[in-house]
């Protein structure tokens, strides 16, 4: 897979700027603050439909601009599509290809990528919201219906937090019996659509975490490293193997749920469900997040995006690799990091770096080259 035509109208410091990229490595270069990362940051957005830097859509769109847009022409299988991205902030995007409305889970697909950036070491380090994005930003990727999914069970959550609050604002006194049994609907739903969520991470996890312990095991010469599945807020499944059944994962959360509804009730949120937990990190033998030294956190963010590039390259769907994005990383990175992500960009069908000296890149990654200044993205001669 690669991309070859991005247009960007409205898109963070770009009113409008087209960009044409070609097969193997396409290097941006160009001073901070210039626009470089915004252009492969709109390349993430098409595959996940997030951004990589912020949480929301606001500042993806250009100040005084009432939305955004992204169009893109994506090559894979041997065809060519068009998609479009329109980013209204605080409005479900609109999507859509070859001119064609579609949904969330028809577009994901259109363009697989991987991003690397200096921002991964939150991954490690940061709040366990990071990494529950980062298998979830894998797994729709992997299997878009994922996309529908989660956002039912994101639209449950929320429903039920608002319900939840006007409880523990006492409320409840003047209907009783009809928020009771509303909250009862809600719990049946969070756990119906949590256990979906949590049967695709962890079947997603037992395919990726040997991926990581092998691209850790190579990145820091033989070192050994593991992730596993935090359940944090199933005390039933503390210490255990969660089981791989629907069914009984619902079973599992529906249980909880009972346990702790005079606790959620009190506190006016949901307290049960996938959007609590978290990925446990160990690097020999010891939790990453706290004992981990500066550069075995970046050995361990470059070992989960590298994990989560052979997955989607390897998956059998006539699709090809996905892009690989490199966002101002090389800078960071010493001689053994640089040489593992050299091994992989080589052999891949297509590579976007961008760097604010050119003298960082690495001598592999010779290839196309844009200048970038402050909204022109020109490719040089050559």
């Amino acid at each position: 897979m690669r991309v070859g035509t991005v247009e960007l109208h409205d898109f963070r410091s770009y009113a409008s700027t087209t960009v044409g990229f070609q097969p193997g490595i396409n290097v941006l270069v160009g001073p901070n603050g210039v626009g470089k990362t915004n252009v492969v940051e709109a390349v993430g957005y098409v595959a996940t439909l997030g951004s990589h830097r912020v949480a929301t859509d606001l500042p993806l769109v250009r100040s005084g601009a009432a939305h955004a847009v992204i169009r893109v022409q994506s090559l894979r299988g041997g065809r060519t599509v068009s998609g479009d991205v329109m980013i209204v902030p605080g409005r479900a995007n609109q999507l859509r290809i070859s001119g064609s409305p579609v949904r969330p889970r028809d577009f994901l697909g259109l363009v697989r990528t991987v991003v690397f950036a200096p921002e991964d070491l939150a991954l490690v380090r940061g709040d366990p919201s990071e990494r529950r994005k980062w298998l979830d930003d894998v797994l729709t990727q992997r299997a878009p219906r994922y996309a529908g999914v989660r956002s039912d069970y994101e639209r449950v959550v929320k429903q039920r937090n608002a319900l939840l609050k006007s409880l523990a604002g006492g409320r409840r006194q003047s209907h009783p019996g009809d928020a009771l049994t509303t909250l009862q609907i809600w719990d049946e739903q969070l756990a119906s659509n949590g256990a979906a969520l949590l049967f695709g991470r962890i079947s997603l996890l037992a395919e990726i975490d040997w991926l990581v312990a092998q691209a850790y095991a190579s990145v820091a010469v033989g070192a050994q490293a593991s992730i596993a599945y935090d359940p944090r807020s199933l005390a039933a499944a503390q210490g255990q193997e969660l089981p791989r059944d629907r069914q009984a994962l619902q079973d599992l959360l529906s249980q909880e749920i009972a346990a702790r509804r005079n606790d959620e009730i009190a506190r006016g949120v949901t307290l049960v469900g996938p959007h609590r937990d978290d990925i446990s990190i160990t690097i020999g033998g010891l939790a990453a997040r706290n004992y981990a030294s500066h550069g075995e956190c970046w050995s361990m963010a470059l070992s989960l995006r590298l994990a989560a590039f052979e997955l989607l390259r390897g998956l059998d769907d006539g699709v090809g690799d996905p892009v690989l994005i490199l966002d101002d990383v090389f800078a960071e990175l010493d001689d053994a990091r640089r040489a593992a992500i050299a091994t992989v960009a080589t052999g891949a069908e297509q590579v976007l770096v961008t760097a604010a000296v050119g003298t960082d890149i690495p001598d592999e990654f010779n290839g196309v080259r844009f200048n970038v200044a402050a909204g022109e993205v020109i490719r040089v001669a050559g």
